[in-house]
């Protein structure tokens, strides 16, 4: 069983599975005859539920301190419960070296079935949600992406997949799937990441865009005299420069915005040139509200990526989103490969 998802932001969630607790098994549960809060059923002999969850993180990352950060606790707090459940059982799971952590073959074998019985909670739990509400569909992304991508095309969505009631959740953070109730997400990053169905969504990078009332330029020295929209800090702008063969202190003037959809939006209304990943102007782009000045691009090494739990892989809401996701983002890349000047590689 690999970690809980997946890049925008910080790993602060708190692990879902300590949120259940199986009391009897599916035989009581199902039996007429059963007696759920009878007396006389023998309670089940099981570790601490916490305790347990700390040596499977910790052998998934064979280290103490990178579990603290899954679990959102400290190292010593990890180190206590696994040590804890060691004496607990009687046997010695793992061995401490001197920068990481070797299961023992007693470690191995528990490993297996901790694993085994983690992925039957989650499993069986994801199916519950589905069962619940059948005809949502959750997705989260960033505010980025959600403003100028998604939420301007999401009524071609519902026209031609009206039974998926929509619900967007819009954060920077890494998602957990099972406890926020998640069905897919879409994210800038890396990736893939593991445990999880991840489809790269295209080849990103940085170009310029500003209102068609500035037009066209010429050259970078032109484009240079415009007021810059800057995202963060100035420092994307000043490599664009420097990949242009021209100083980086040209990147000092301008706005600094902390949203990229901010610094698009004031280029769309003529307040300066922002330099915007493709994903987010394309949409402005082809409405006309933004032209590019200077055909000159910088490509990124992260992308944008749709990614869920394989779990999710057949169910029909996730599998009309991914048909049209995917379609959407070929057309996208048919806009770019007809502009004028624009050399658009196929992605790897």
């Amino acid at each position: 069983m690999q970690g809980r998802y997946v890049p925008d932001g910080t790993h602060n969630e708190q692990p879902f599975y300590d949120k259940f607790v199986i009391h009897t098994s599916a035989k009581h549960l199902y039996s007429p005859q059963a007696q759920y809060f009878s007396t006389a059923m023998t309670a089940r002999k099981l570790p601490s539920l916490n305790a347990l969850r700390a040596f499977e993180v910790s052998a998934r990352h064979q280290s103490f301190t990178l579990a603290a950060e899954e679990l959102n606790v400290t190292q010593g707090a990890v180190s206590h419960q696994v040590k804890a459940l060691e004496e607990e059982l009687g046997v010695k799971l793992f061995e401490r070296l001197h920068n990481r952590l070797r299961l023992t073959e007693s470690g191995l074998v528990y490993l297996e079935t901790i694993s085994d019985a983690f992925d039957r909670i989650e499993s069986g739990t994801m199916d519950l949600h589905r069962q619940r509400d059948n005809q949502s569909l959750v997705i989260s992304t960033s505010p980025n992406f959600a403003a100028k991508w998604l939420v301007p095309r999401l009524g071609q969505f519902s026209a031609r997949y009206p039974e998926p009631q929509l619900r967007l959740d819009l954060e920077q953070h890494r998602v957990n799937f099972i406890s926020e109730e998640i069905d897919l997400a879409i994210r800038y990053g890396d990736g893939p990441w593991a445990g999880l169905h991840c489809i790269r969504l295209g080849r990103e990078f940085l170009l310029p865009v500003c209102s068609p009332l500035l037009g066209r330029m010429t050259t970078a020295i032109e484009l240079a005299q415009q007021t810059l929209l800057h995202v963060h800090d100035r420092r994307t702008w000043a490599d664009w420069f420097e990949a242009r063969g021209l100083p980086r202190a040209l990147a000092e003037r301008g706005i600094v915005f902390n949203q990229e959809s901010a610094a698009v939006d004031a280029a769309a209304n003529a307040q300066g040139i922002a330099l915007a990943r493709a994903s987010l102007a394309v949409n402005d782009l082809m409405q006309d509200r933004l032209l590019i000045p200077l055909p000159h691009l910088l490509p990124l090494a992260q992308s944008y990526w749709l990614v869920y739990p394989e779990l999710h892989h057949a169910t029909p809401g996730v599998v009309a989103f991914r048909h049209w996701l995917l379609e959407a983002f070929e057309a996208d890349q048919l806009f770019w490969q007809k502009q004028p000047g624009i050399m658009w590689p196929q992605m790897a």
